[in-house]
């Protein structure tokens, strides 16, 4: 058997998720004795000072006979957070007021601290 049908053999379904910087990456695959199981790959991108990048990616093997736990698991957190903390992510509430702040400092005529006036003709 070659390499091609050994990689056809084990890839059965994929799924992508892009989220932001972070990609999520499922994957079904087959064992050697033909069973299923997920893999789940988190990639995420960092961007070096000079332009160039790298990913660093972090895989999680997930068997059938762990399927019922995890999922139990993966749900009970998800319901737990949200319960206690709602569904809206905190950090993009906090840019949006941040913003709210800036363009009220700007209408007030206030500085929002982000640039400073400077007029040429003093230098």
């Amino acid at each position: 058997m070659s390499d091609k049908d050994i990689m056809d053999q084990e890839e059965i379904y994929s799924k992508v998720l892009r989220a932001g910087r972070r990609t999520y990456f499922f994957d079904v695959r087959s064992t050697k004795a033909g069973d299923y199981y997920l893999t789940i790959t988190e990639s995420k991108k960092f961007t070096h000072d000079d332009g160039s990048f790298h990913y660093k990616k972090h895989k999680i093997y997930l068997y059938k006979e762990d399927f019922s736990a995890f999922r139990e698991n993966m749900e009970e957190m998800m319901d737990y957070i949200i319960n206690e903390k709602g569904a809206e992510v905190i950090s993009e509430r906090h840019q949006k007021n941040f913003k709210k702040e800036e363009n009220k400092a700007e209408e007030n005529g206030e500085s929002s601290g982000s640039f400073t006036d400077v007029d040429f003709d003093d230098i």
